[in-house]
């Protein structure tokens, strides 16, 4: 009895992590929107297409993600980007940055 409680409590926990990494994904598809990142940027074909994201969570760690959204300057600096222009530096709430570095963790070709 106990050990059918314990499974299935753990399997409620992993449904609710599942739902809750979608919902951040989710989450920072719309921060992408609402920041206007495919001004710059696209994803499947829509957007700016000199600034192609659709294999960024294969090449980049969810720490350079983040750094890029926060520190854009220093990772210019950082990676020798010849990018023009330069991509600015963001000041969103931890959880948008946090959402938004989940969602394009997703993005892989």
């Amino acid at each position: 009895m106990l050990r059918s409680f314990i499974l299935a409590a753990a399997a409620l926990v992993l449904v609710a992590n599942v739902a809750s990494a979608q919902d951040k994904v989710a989450r920072g598809a719309a921060v992408y929107a609402e920041q206007k990142c495919q001004l710059c940027h696209s994803v499947a074909g829509k957007g700016n297409v000199k600034g192609p994201l659709d294999a960024v969570g294969t090449k980049l760690s969810a720490a350079d993600l983040k750094a890029w959204i926060v520190d854009a300057k220093g990772m210019t600096v950082k990676t020798k980007s010849t990018r023009k222009p330069d991509m600015k530096n963001y000041t969103l709430p931890d959880g948008d940055v946090d959402a938004l570095v989940a969602y394009m963790a997703t993005l892989k070709k």
